[in-house]
C-alpha cells in the first residue's frame, strides 16, 4: 500500500495535515500539562488548608464543606502499601505544609475508585456526581504529625477528562477543515493545469500535439503559455523538416529512376543485373533513412490491432519468398500500435535473422503485463560487448562492406525506433548453443 502519494495536491495535504496533527498533540500534551498542574495546585491548597485547620485545633473531627468530606485523625497509616501513589501531591504538599507552620513527619497517598456511597458523591449535585464518577478517582492524603498520629483527607483526582479529549478531537477537525479544504482547493487549482501540460507533452512525444488552456495561478499560467509557444515552434520546424526531406527524397528519387532506365541500355546482362541491385539497394537506404528521420511524427494512426496475425503475415511474406523462417502457434493477443511501422520493425529482425543466421524463428508469447515478440536464429551470435552498438544506426559488425551480407546498418536503429515509438523496446541476448535472440516488448 502506497503511504506517500504522488500528486501534488495529495502531498501538500499529507504535510499539512501531518503538521496539524503534531501542532495539535503538542497542544493537547500542554493542555494536559497545564491542566494537571492547576488541579495539583488546587488540590494541594484545598489539603494544605484543612489540614492546618485540623493540626490547630488538635486533630479534633471537624466537618467541612459538604461535599469534602472531612479530616479524620487515625492512629495508623489508613493507606494501604498496593495503592497507586501521586509522587506530586506528596512534593507539593511538604514545603506548603511546612510554610503554613504545620510539622510534618511523613506524606502517603494512595489512589481507588470513587466508592458508590462515598459522601462526596452523595452531596454533590447530580451533573457534578456523574463527572466525579466517569472521570475523577478517589485520592487518599494522609500526614503523620510528630506525634505519630495520622490526619487523613479523601478528595476527588481527576484522571481522565473525557470533555477535555472531545473538546480537542472536535478542535482538530474544525481545524482541518478549516486549513485543508483551502490547501486542497488551490493545490488542485496548481496540480490541474500542471496535469493537462504533462499529458500535453505526451501527447506531443507521439506526434500529437495540442494546445494547452492557459490556466492556474500566475507562475503556472506563465509555464503553460511557454510551452504552447515552445510547441508551437517545434512543430514548425518538424513541419519545415518533414518538407525538406520530402523534397530530399522526389530529388534522389528522380535521378535514380533515370538511372534504372538507362540501365536497361547496358548490353551486359550480368552487369546490367548489378546496376540494377545498386539502384534498388540505394532507393533502399533512402527509404531507411527518410523512415528514421521521420518517425517522430508519424502519419500512421494507431489502430487496434492482433500481434500474432500480423506477425504471421510478415512470416508468411518470408516464406513466399522461399526463406527459412518458422512461426510457433499463438493465441490472438490484441494491442493498439501503428501497425505498418510495427510490420517494418518485425520485418527487420527476420531480416537480420535470415541473413546471418540462414533461418528464423519467431514466436510471440502473452505475458501478464506485455506481448514479447520473439526472433531467434543459430547465426555467430554478437561479441557480449557490442550488443549495444548494433543499435546505433550505419553500424556494421559484419566488415567485408559486401551488401548482401552486411547493409548499411540501419535495420536494428530503425527496428528499435519503431518499438519505443510504441510504448516498447527491444533486447538482444546470444542463445545457449549459438544464435542470436532478438525480443520485441510491447505494454499491454
Amino acid at each position: 500500500m502506497r503511504i506517500w502519494p504522488r500528486s501534488l495536491a495529495g502531498q501538500m495535504a499529507l504535510l499539512i495535515a501531518l503538521a496539524l496533527f503534531v501542532a495539535q498533540a503538542i497542544n493537547f500534551a500542554l493542555l494536559v500539562r497545564e491542566r494537571r498542574q492547576f488541579t495539583l495546585s488546587q488540590v494541594t491548597g484545598q489539603l494544605v488548608a484543612r489540614f492546618a485547620d485540623a493540626a490547630d485545633r488538635g486533630g479534633e473531627p471537624r466537618r467541612l464543606s459538604p461535599d469534602r468530606g472531612r479530616v479524620r485523625l487515625v492512629p495508623t497509616n489508613p493507606i494501604p502499601a498496593g495503592r497507586p501513589r501521586e509522587a506530586d501531591v506528596e512534593a507539593g504538599l511538604r514545603p506548603a505544609l511546612a510554610e503554613a507552620g504545620v510539622p510534618v513527619r511523613r506524606i502517603a497517598t494512595g489512589l481507588a475508585p470513587i466508592p458508590p456511597d462515598s459522601p462526596m458523591l452523595r452531596r454533590a449535585p447530580a451533573e457534578r456526581a456523574r463527572y466525579l464518577r466517569e472521570s475523577a478517582d478517589e485520592l487518599s492524603v494522609a500526614i503523620q504529625r510528630p506525634d505519630g498520629g495520622w490526619l487523613v483527607q479523601r478528595v476527588a483526582w481527576v484522571q481522565r477528562d473525557n470533555w477535555l479529549q472531545w473538546r480537542l478531537a472536535l478542535q482538530t477537525l474544525i481545524l482541518f477543515a478549516v486549513i485543508l479544504l483551502p490547501v486542497l482547493w488551490a493545490a488542485r487549482r496548481i496540480s490541474r493545469p500542471l496535469r493537462d501540460l504533462t499529458l500535453a507533452a505526451e501527447g506531443f512525444g507521439r506526434g500529437e500535439p495540442a494546445v494547452v488552456a492557459v490556466t492556474g495561478p500566475h507562475d503556472v499560467a506563465m509555464l503553460v503559455a511557454a510551452y504552447n509557444r515552445l510547441a508551437e515552434r517545434v512543430t514548425a520546424m518538424l513541419d519545415e523538416k518533414d518538407r525538406m526531406l520530402g523534397a530530399i527524397g522526389h530529388d534522389l528519387r528522380t535521378p535514380l529512376a533515370a538511372l534504372r532506365v538507362r540501365i536497361e541500355s547496358v548490353e551486359d546482362e550480368q552487369d546490367r543485373a548489378r546496376m540494377a541491385d545498386t539502384v534498388e539497394e540505394m532507393n533502399r537506404t533512402l527509404d531507411d533513412i527518410l523512415s528514421l528521420a521521420r518517425l517522430g511524427r508519424p502519419s500512421e494512426a494507431p489502430a487496434d490491432v492482433d500481434v500474432a496475425a500480423l506477425v504471421d503475415a510478415v512470416v508468411a511474406d518470408f516464406r513466399d519468398l522461399g526463406r527459412p523462417v518458422e512461426m510457433a502457434d499463438t493465441p490472438r493477443v490484441a494491442l493498439r500500435l501503428r501497425p505498418n511501422l510495427m510490420r517494418r520493425a518485425v520485418r527487420n529482425l527476420i531480416e537480420n535473422a535470415v541473413k546471418y543466421g540462414d533461418g528464423a524463428e519467431v514466436a510471440v508469447e502473452p505475458r501478464r503485463e506485455a506481448v514479447a515478440i520473439v526472433v531467434a536464429d543459430r547465426g555467430p551470435g554478437i561479441p557480449v560487448d557490442r550488443i549495444g552498438d548494433v543499435f546505433d544506426p550505419f553500424t556494421r559488425l559484419e566488415t567485408s562492406r559486401n551488401r548482401d551480407t552486411g547493409g548499411i546498418g540501419l535495420g536494428l536503429a530503425l527496428a528499435r525506433a519503431i518499438v519505443r515509438e510504441a510504448g516498447g523496446d527491444i533486447a538482444l541476448a546470444n542463445r545457449e548453443g549459438g544464435g542470436l535472440s532478438a525480443t520485441i516488448t510491447l505494454p499491454r
